[in-house]
């Protein structure tokens, strides 16, 4: 009688977001989905209409930083990309089959509801997965995050230290 083989599929979750810049929101999330994926890819859209504050690479760089140890810890390979496609796509080209999303609120949940069902239609064999965001970092986005620090105000609270330095620095 043959040996009996498993073969163990590799999770891939791809969470992709603008992270312009990374907040403590997003970190919360990154923090929930290396527990649960073998490899978390986490993809920075890049659109030609918006003019971000911080690089694309700029931006991957402060990911890189505050995440990586973040996967080491869990166990999880952490990948940063970018895309200027449609994130089914992404998820595609890395191998992905889980797409992360964060839910703070209802608003959240219907738009991100809305989004599963076409990413779902486009990409039947990728799955959605929501998870909530902590109390604590409900209120962060990255839009209010870039007004407070354009404005002089402290954004120490919202974005982990290397990004309020970044920050600072931009608004100098």
């Amino acid at each position: 009688m043959p040996a009996a083989t498993t073969q163990t599929r590799q999770r891939i979750a791809l969470f992709a977001g603008s992270f312009d810049p990374i907040t403590n929101g997003h970190v919360d999330l990154v923090a929930k989905a290396v527990q649960l994926a073998d490899r978390l890819v986490v993809a920075v859209g890049i659109h030609p209409g918006k003019t971000p504050l911080f690089s694309a690479d700029e931006r991957l760089a402060m990911i890189n930083e505050v995440c990586g140890p973040l996967a080491s810890a869990a166990g999880c390979d952490l990948t940063t990309v970018t895309f200027a496609d449609l994130v089914v796509t992404a998820a595609r080209r890395a191998g992905a089959t889980i797409l992360v999303r964060g839910v703070r609120d209802a608003t959240d949940f219907d738009y991100e509801m809305q989004m599963a069902g076409m990413n779902g239609t486009m990409a039947p064999e990728i799955q959605t997965l929501f998870l909530p965001a902590a109390p604590s970092v409900r209120p962060i986005t990255a839009t209010l995050v870039r007004q407070i620090a354009g404005m002089g105000g402290d954004v120490s609270g919202f974005v982990p230290a290397g990004v309020a330095a970044r920050l600072k620095k931009k608004f100098a």
